[in-house]
């Protein structure tokens, strides 16, 4: 499977939710593939108001945050643009906290998963198993200038490749650059989401913020940059810990 969300598909579905403890916020769908328990990668946007507070809470699925704006904290890591940051499922984090002008991230897996669920109320329904995070430090995007004046391409482990298969890149392309993209094997999937500049694949130009999944069974992507450039994130997730697995 090799499939491509976009901005405009967010901003058509761009709405503001309210959760049973009054927290509120915009969310955004730029990539719906299904529910395919297996294999659904879904990638969305969240908003979070100035100073807002969204509670500690965990997931059933691994997945990626991606911090595209503002500034905040994820529990005790201060994050901003650009920040990445990995959890794995039924691992607990936050609380999430918005600075003066908000924090907007994404939230990125491979399968899709409504809500989370929140603590403490939410203690029973852990399970044992594998909990892990993962925090980048944050990192400016590439500025047009710098990406149209680059000759060289050059790779950048963020979170060098684990031993389950979880592991953040990013390739900077110089003008119509080209580059393998990372391998995707023994993952659940690789989202490819450019930060700046653009990529053309399937006959269309992939701009910033707008994602490429490429499943495991596929063969890593030829990455081919835009006249004007391009810096790339790659980021690969695990398959599900077994002692999860059964339990979703």
């Amino acid at each position: 499977m090799v499939i491509t969300g976009s901005a405009q598909h967010g901003q058509s579905t761009r709405r503001k939710l309210k959760l049973d403890d009054g927290f509120e916020y915009f969310k955004s769908e730029w990539l719906e593939s299904g529910q395919d328990p297996r294999l659904s990668p879904t990638m969305f946007l969240i908003e979070q108001g100035p100073h807002s507070t969204l509670r500690a809470h965990f997931h059933l699925q691994n997945e990626f945050q991606l911090v595209v704006q503002g500034d905040g904290k994820f529990g005790s890591h201060s994050v901003q643009a650009i920040t990445v940051h990995y959890a794995g499922a039924y691992t607990g984090y936050g609380p999430i906290i918005a600075g003066a002008e908000g924090l907007s991230y994404f939230t990125i897996r491979s399968v899709f998963e409504q809500g989370a669920v929140m603590m403490p109320e939410g203690r029973g329904l852990m399970v044992r198993g594998p909990k892990r995070q993962l925090h980048s430090q944050p990192f400016p995007p590439a500025s047009a200038a710098a990406l149209a004046q680059r000759k060289d391409t050059e790779w950048v482990d963020i979170f060098s490749p684990q031993p389950d298969h979880v592991a953040a890149t990013r390739l900077l392309l110089p003008p119509d650059g080209t580059i393998i993209a990372p391998s995707n094997t023994g993952s659940s999937g690789q989202y490819i989401i450019p930060v700046a500049g653009s990529l053309w694949h399937d006959g269309r130009e992939v701009t910033r913020w707008d994602p490429i999944f490429v499943s495991a069974d596929e063969p890593p992507l030829p990455l081919l940059a835009g006249a004007g450039g391009a810096d790339v994130l790659c980021l690969r997730l695990a398959i599900q810990a077994p002692e999860y697995a059964a339990a979703v």
